[in-house]
């Protein structure tokens, strides 16, 4: 058997938690001044990102749990806005994962980071947006007017043109104490990160559906010349989905 078919062989049975705690979240890298990045993506065995319109209906409980797991160990986590309004995004976590926080010396929920250019309006319709305790930072060129009804909000205003995902990782880090953060996509984002190599960490989770048609893939956007080149670091099985670590390749 080739090196590449032990690997997959080995994989183990997925524990969300022992999954996320191989990741060692809370190891930092001070020599960067940005938070750790990590990227949670799922996709159809046939690379789409969504059924429907909605990457939900890829998913299955161990996939949630693991996202959940992600969201309880890391500072923020980091939403573009599309994908905010499309899923309806109401709560982060659950009230078990907010105590388990409060245990380990964090704030009962991580921030959610969001970058709307234009500052679209339906974001103060989420109910993520009325959610008492939870921090919302919004990055925008617009001098528009944004609500949160029980949310703790901040909007960050840039001039028009200034506004860049690297500046944005630099604030949350310098202003909001952000060490770790959580990206969960769009494609548009998970591309837009990929390119300025700003993320660390991928965790691929493959969805056993195959769903054709025009739906958007894992990234959005024009392609990378050369591709970019990704380490496999570890593999995990939840009955027929395989979940995927993979690190930058350097």
């Amino acid at each position: 058997m080739s090196q590449e078919f032990e690997i997959l062989a080995a994989a183990g049975q997925l524990d969300a938690a022992g999954l996320v705690a191989q990741l060692a979240l809370g190891e930092r890298q001070p020599e960067l001044s940005r938070p750790r990045v990590i990227a949670a993506m799922i996709a159809s065995a046939d690379g789409r990102a969504a059924v429907e319109g909605r990457a939900r209906g890829l998913g299955s409980p161990a996939d949630r749990a693991v996202l959940r797991e992600l969201r309880c160990s890391v500072d923020a986590v980091l939403i573009g806005p599309t994908t905010l309004i499309d899923e309806h995004y109401k709560t982060l976590l659950d009230a078990d994962h907010r105590e388990r926080r409060l245990d380990a010396g964090l704030s009962a929920e991580p921030i959610a980071a969001t970058i709307s250019r234009r500052l679209n309006p339906q974001l103060s319709k989420l109910e993520l947006f009325a959610q008492r305790g939870q921090r919302i930072v919004v990055y925008t060129e617009s001098d528009d007017r944004l609500e949160a009804t029980g949310a703790e909000l901040t909007i960050s205003r840039s001039k028009p043109g200034e506004l860049t995902l690297a500046n944005t990782l630099s604030d949350l880090y310098a202003n909001h104490g952000v060490g770790t953060l959580l990206s969960e996509g769009g494609p548009t984002l998970l591309r837009a990160l990929a390119a300025e190599g700003l993320i660390d960490d991928f965790i691929f989770t493959v969805s056993p559906l195959l769903v054709a048609g025009s739906a958007p893939t894992l990234l959005s956007g024009e392609p990378f010349e050369p591709p970019l080149g990704l380490t496999l670091e570890q593999t995990w099985r939840s009955d027929s989905f395989l979940f995927l670590h993979y690190t930058r390749w350097q």
